[in-house]
Order: structure tokens, then C-alpha cells, then sequence
């Protein structure tokens, strides 16, 4: 089976940057953000189209890529991470994690016994179809699987340090968009609120020895909050990165052009 390289990397205080994939699940996709210098690519199954069967292909176009296939489910439910796990995700990411109990709900989904509770099936796409001893399977799934939890509501950071301090994650997320909406200061990032929130979410991550992730809409919010501690980030779209570059060079092309 397969490691992954982006949680060692990680864990040994490196940094990771890839896309947010959420529209164009196109056969070359993997590829191209590969050829880009991503470490990992984040397909969206929250607020996407896609359904499992899309994540399963576009999961096994990253073979032999060395590009790391993360999925963000839907919401905090098993048959969402197990089965996306089952799929060949390396790791899961679950939004809106307002509770220590749905904290505990997703370490249990994600990692097979004795760490959890998520049933077995070998010999399938997360194990390449290949044989081999169920034990060491088992080791080496729980050892790879890379579970990103996101607080990113007024619920959520109520209950912040106990949802940190769940053992079996690795990753604490923002949504940066999402918590300003429920603070009330809507897209407003500068907003002391704002601000002040995010800075919780830091400490009580850095408390709990999780590493702080986060989406990046620039490359100057990326830069700041690397600033802030976060070191592992998806840059953009894919859907925004076209439309922004396509803009780009059209109004390029139409400057200095007589309507």
C-alpha cells in the first residue's frame, strides 16, 4: 500500500500546498496540477456536483503521480469518510465540525481497529487491487489516512479546545469564508472578529500538536497566514483560477483595442 508522502512531510514541520479541485473533474486534471508543483489536490464533494463514483476515478488518476488525493465529504457521517477512504483518498477533510462528539464520530470512521471503527474491505481500489497480509494493510492504512477537521462556525469554536484536544487528527482547518459568516462580519477578513477568531483557532491547534491548514483565495492571504502559523494551504480553485487567468488575458487583449 501505497504511504503518503504529504502527512511525512508534514509531520517532520514541512509545508504542503495544492488546489481545491470543485468543478472541472476532467481526466487530465491530476496531471496538470501535478505539472504545477502541487503537493496534493483537494477534490470538493461539499458544495460540488460530484458524487463518489467521480471521486473514485479522479482518486485513481493521481496514480503513479506522486500527487497526494485528499477528498472533502459532504458532512460528519461514516458511510461519507469510510467509503471515500475505501475509494483510495489518503486523507479525509469534514467540514462544519461543531462537536467533541462528531470529532470522535470521524477518527472512529476513518482508522480500522484498534484506533477505530471502519470496516474492512482489501484487495480494492485503496489497496491498488493488490494482496498481501491484512495486518500490515491495516498498519499501513491507519499510518497513511490524514483527517483535516473543520471549525468554522460560532458552535464549533465554542467548543474549540475539547474538539482540538480529540486524539487520532491531524489537521485543524478554517473555513475562512464560513467563519465569517457566522461571526457576522461576512467575507470581512480584516474584521477584528474575524481576526480574533482565528488566532483561537491557531493556539488551541498549535496546543494539541495539529497542524493548521487552510484554503487560499490569493497568494497574499496565503502568505499571511503562513505568517500566522498555518503550513499547509489549497490554493485557490480550479474553477476560480481558470476564470481569473482567462480574465486576465482577455482584458490584456482588448486593452488598447478601438471598441
Amino acid at each position: 500500500m501505497r504511504s503518503n508522502p504529504v502527512k511525512e512531510k508534514l509531520e517532520t514541520g514541512g509545508h504542503a500546498v495544492g488546489l481545491f479541485a470543485m468543478e472541472f473533474f476532467t481526466p487530465g486534471l491530476p496531471q496538470v496540477v501535478k505539472n504545477a508543483g502541487a503537493d496534493f489536490i483537494l477534490f470538493d464533494m461539499e458544495h460540488s456536483a460530484a458524487g463518489i463514483d467521480v471521486m473514485k476515478q479522479q482518486i485513481a488518476l493521481c496514480r503513479g503521480l506522486d500527487l497526494v488525493p485528499f477528498v472533502r465529504v459532504p458532512a460528519a457521517q461514516y458511510h461519507f469518510i469510510a467509503r471515500l477512504l475505501d475509494a483510495g483518498a489518503m486523507g479525509i477533510m469534514v467540514p462544519m465540525v461543531d462537536t467533541v462528539e462528531q470529532a470522535e464520530l470521524i477518527v472512529r470512521s476513518a482508522y480500522y481497529p484498534p484506533m477505530g471503527r471502519r470496516g474492512a474491505a482489501f484487495g480494492a481500489a485503496h489497496d491498488d487491487y493488490q494482496g498481501g497480509n491484512v495486518k500490515d494493510k491495516i498498519d499501513r492504512a491507519n499510518a497513511r489516512t490524514f483527517l483535516m477537521l473543520q471549525v468554522e462556525s460560532d458552535i464549533g469554536l465554542s467548543n474549540l479546545d475539547a474538539i482540538a484536544a480529540v486524539p487520532g487528527f491531524d489537521s485543524l482547518w478554517i473555513g475562512f469564508l464560513d467563519l465569517s459568516n457566522f461571526l457576522g462580519v461576512h467575507g470581512d477578513f480584516e474584521n477584528p472578529k474575524y481576526l480574533a477568531a482565528v488566532d483561537r483557532i491557531v493556539a488551541a491547534g498549535q496546543r494539541n500538536g495539529k497542524i493548521m491548514g487552510t484554503a487560499a483565495p490569493s497568494e497574499a492571504f496565503a502568505r499571511d497566514y503562513y505568517g500566522k502559523g498555518f503550513r499547509m494551504i489549497a490554493y485557490g480553485t480550479d474553477q476560480g483560477m481558470l476564470q481569473a487567468a482567462l480574465g486576465e488575458k482577455i482584458s490584456g487583449l482588448r486593452d488598447g483595442i478601438a471598441p
